[in-house]
C-alpha cells in the first residue's frame, strides 16, 4: 500500500516535516506524526482565508501550505468519482 506523504512547516523554527496523510478532505486533512509507538495524529483545518492547513501537535503549529481548492484538486484528480456524490 502506498502512503500519500505531504510536507507541513512548524512555524516557531522554521522546520519542514514529511508527515504521512491519515486522511484527507476538503475540511479537513489529518495526518501522522512520528512512527510506531510514538506516533501522533493531528487534525489541519482551512485558515480563515483558506489559502493554508493548520493545526497544533504537542503545543507546536504545524501549516500545511496549500489552499482548499488545490487540496479538493488533489481529491478529485486521485478518485475521479468523488466528484459525482450527493446526499439525500
Amino acid at each position: 500500500m502506498h502512503d500519500e506523504k505531504i510536507t507541513v512547516r512548524v512555524t516557531s523554527t522554521g522546520q519542514t516535516l514529511e508527515v504521512v496523510v491519515f486522511s484527507k478532505r476538503a475540511e479537513v486533512v489529518t495526518v501522522v506524526l512520528g512512527e510506531g509507538v510514538h506516533n501522533m495524529r493531528c487534525a489541519l483545518t482551512p485558515t480563515r482565508n483558506g489559502l493554508a492547513y493548520a493545526g497544533n501537535a504537542m503545543g507546536r503549529e504545524i501549516v500545511y501550505e496549500r489552499s482548499q481548492a488545490q487540496v479538493q484538486a488533489d481529491i478529485e484528480k486521485l478518485n475521479p468519482t468523488v466528484r459525482g456524490l450527493r446526499r439525500r
